[in-house]
Formats: C-alpha cells, sequence, structure tokens
C-alpha cells in the first residue's frame, strides 16, 4: 500500500496492493498501523456509508463543522467516480486548493481526506459504488456544503462518462441550494484553519475532544 499526499495538504490517495487470481481479486484498502504512521494518528472509525451514483451524479462538496469535523476514507467498490478534496479551511495557505483523484474498480485507490476538508464526487458510469469509511456520525446541523459548480472554486468537472458518452451533472436539491465559497466565507460558516489544526494536534496526543 502506498500513500500520496494531495495538494490539499491532510488529505491523500491510497493504492492498494492487488492480489488477483484465477478466482478474482484480493486486497486490503485500509490498514491501521501505516495509516497512523503517515496521518500521526489513528483513525476512529464511527460510521461506514455506502452510496451508488448514476452516471452523472455529482455530490458535494460537502464539509463538517470543526470540531469534531467528519474525517472520510472514500473508496469505490465498483465503477467509476472522479473524487475531489477542496481546502475550506479560512487561513490556510492553500485554502480553495482542489485536487483530484480517479477512484473506480481498476486500480481500487482510496482517498483520506481529513477533518476540515471538502468533498465531492462526480459519477462516471452507472451503478457506481463508493464506500466511506467516517471518523465521527453524521449530524446534521453540523454538516454544510458549498456549491459544486461555483466558478470561484473552478473544479473542472468531467464531460464524458467511462464509457465516452457525455455527461449532465445531476445534483440534489440541496447540493444546487448550497451557498458559492464566498457566500460560506462571509456567512462565517467555513473552518478554521487554526482550529483544525489544534483538533487535529488533539488526535495525535488524544486531548481532542467529541
Amino acid at each position: 500500500m502506498t500513500y500520496r499526499e494531495l495538494a490539499v495538504p491532510g488529505a491523500w490517495e491510497i493504492t492498494p496492493v492487488q492480489h488477483g487470481d484465477p478466482r478474482g481479486v484480493f486486497l486490503e484498502y485500509f490498514q491501521g498501523g501505516p495509516f497512523a504512521q503517515r496521518t500521526g494518528h489513528s483513525f476512529g472509525l464511527h460510521q461506514a456509508n455506502l452510496s451508488v451514483s448514476a452516471a452523472g451524479v455529482l455530490r458535494g462538496i460537502h464539509y463538517a463543522d470543526v470540531p469534531v469535523g467528519q474525517a472520510k476514507y472514500v473508496t469505490c467498490a465498483k465503477g467509476a467516480v472522479l473524487d475531489v478534496v477542496v481546502d475550506l479551511r479560512v487561513g490556510s495557505p492553500t485554502f480553495a486548493t482542489w485536487d483530484t483523484v480517479l477512484l473506480d474498480d481498476v486500480d481500487r485507490r482510496a482517498v483520506y481526506l481529513g477533518e476540515g476538508l471538502g468533498h465531492a464526487f462526480l459519477s462516471l458510469e452507472d451503478d457506481s459504488t463508493v464506500l466511506y469509511l467516517c471518523s465521527e456520525p453524521f449530524t446534521p446541523e453540523r454538516e454544510h456544503g458549498v456549491h459544486p459548480l461555483d466558478p470561484d472554486v473552478g473544479i473542472v468537472w468531467p464531460t464524458t462518462a467511462r464509457d465516452g458518452s457525455p455527461l449532465t451533472p445531476q445534483l440534489s436539491a440541496k447540493d444546487l441550494e448550497a451557498p458559492t465559497l464566498a457566500q460560506a466565507l462571509a456567512s462565517g460558516a467555513l473552518p478554521q484553519a487554526d482550529q483544525v489544526a489544534a483538533y487535529i494536534a488533539g488526535l495525535a496526543d488524544g486531548s481532542a475532544g467529541r
């Protein structure tokens, strides 16, 4: 298993070793020890989610208040999605920077995004199945969004599906109504980089409270 830190600090692409034979494939898509060595803290699993999306479904940009936030470890068990991490931490040197990883059923990579980061993905194939390991349970009043098509964020979304057919983004009503980055910033809804750093440091030394 190899780790590559993305352009957004606090996010990694994880590539597993696949063991295949005529019966199929086996792999470990999460390893607690190497994860802790790379990130400096363990991953506390409190919820596991699964979503199935048609081609063109666009989910995000989602994030949670910090503390306690919600770190995510994401992989695609079937199909393909373009996974996007956005730095939403006000005061971060890389604020508004985004990076992408193709998650699919070929390379079977995963993405880890720490607290304070925004997450989105676009499904590139019907029935794309995404698995999320979450450090905290879903708490509606702490969950927020930024519009994924906001030109000020400037994410370059694919326009063709895995089979070459054209893609039309499909957003939920909630994501369609999400504020722009500028609106979220003006309202004070975005995470503060110093608070995120302090919380993550507390995870490392065991002092972080929920």
